[in-house]
């Protein structure tokens, strides 16, 4: 009999990779639903669910969950800070994560925010479809020779290092532990997250969502950068203090900043709300200066990555099936 997922905020884009990663092997119930306290009882029947980034599996969801006899949870994500691991341990219900799909993908997105910024071309696109061929406010600088700050080098921050080297830049970075190759290949120079503030003319963060990490770019951070800096986040919303950094645009301390995460993205991201009355003044906010760039959690969002994804999580389901059949407990990291 095939094991029986219920997979939460299945999105179009990834369906597809799904079903031909499944081939049939497991049941799979997909949804559109987000997991939250109102839509757990949807995995009623299942032992195993799937999530995504935006869903919530906190003590109380996970509650619930495990009363409709879910044992496993198959992440769709590296990241995994909307979980509650604790409780997780103590109802028994075992994690798989996809603990790498594309470093390429992330790293490489990282970049287009970085050049779309400097050289302004969304501003350009804009102009030259209203047939305004100026060229005034769209002066940018040469990456060429600029300081720039790797907050983590873990993969994404590791082939950001790498491609930035490729731009002829300096590369400072922190990270808990140093890459010996970074260093001796690409001449990074490792050190703290008040120096790289001080010294970096961009800024691009790719380090996990922790408690240490809450909020790592904050008023007293920003306060050390440098007048007119660059600041990336393609990795957790919560890494950014949001309210502070639209403090630093408005003084300028802040030059540029781009995004492909939002601290408050749950509900909002992934869906269409062209059609809605916008609630959160913050991104409203934030939406408003021309030198601020959102993309709207897509970085991972090539075919490779997504490949990687399903098949991941596919194999994930296998292991799980296999511990049900056999009675074994088994932890998947």
């Amino acid at each position: 009999m095939k094991m029986k997922t219920t997979i939460f905020s299945t999105h179009k884009f990834e369906e597809p990779y799904l079903l031909k990663a499944n081939n049939s092997k497991h049941q799979l119930k997909l949804l559109e639903s987000r997991l939250n306290k109102e839509t757990a009882i949807l995995a009623k029947g299942s032992k195993t669910v799937s999530l995504f980034t935006g869903d919530d599996a906190s003590a109380h969801v996970l509650e619930k969950l495990n009363v409709f006899g879910i044992k496993n949870i198959a992440l769709r994500s590296a990241g995994f800070n909307h979980v509650d691991l604790v409780k997780a341990a103590e109802l028994g219900i075992n994690i798989a994560r996809v603990p790498a799909y594309s470093p390429y993908a992330i790293a490489e997105h990282t970049l287009a925010l970085i050049l779309a910024l400097n050289r302004k071309l969304i501003k350009a696109h804009n102009r030259v479809r209203e047939q305004n061929f100026s060229l005034n406010g769209l002066t940018g600088f040469d990456l060429n020779g600029k300081t720039i700050g790797v907050i983590g080098t873990g993969k994404i921050g590791s082939v950001l290092v790498k491609i930035l080297h490729g731009f002829g830049c300096k590369i400072i970075a922190q990270d808990v532990i140093e890459n010996k190759n970074l260093i001796n290949s690409y001449g990074v120079r490792y050190t703290d997250c008040k120096s790289i503030c001080k010294q970096a003319d961009i800024i691009s963060l790719h380090v996990p969502l922790t408690p240490s990490t809450k909020h790592l770019i904050n008023t007293k951070h920003i306060s050390l950068m440098k007048p007119g800096v660059m600041l990336i986040n393609t990795s957790r919303g919560g890494l950014v203090d949001t309210k502070a950094v639209i403090e630093g645009l408005k003084n300028r301390k802040i030059g540029y900043f781009g995004i492909d995460v939002y601290e408050e993205e749950e509900g909002l991201f992934f869906e269409d709300h062209s059609e809605d009355i916008l609630q959160d003044d913050v991104i409203a906010r934030l939406m408003t200066f021309n030198n601020v760039l959102i993309t709207s959690h897509q970085a991972f969002l090539t075919e490779t990555a997504l490949t990687n994804i399903a098949e991941t999580t596919i194999y994930n389901l296998d292991c799980f099936e296999r511990q049900i059949l056999s009675g074994n407990e088994i932890i998947i990291n």
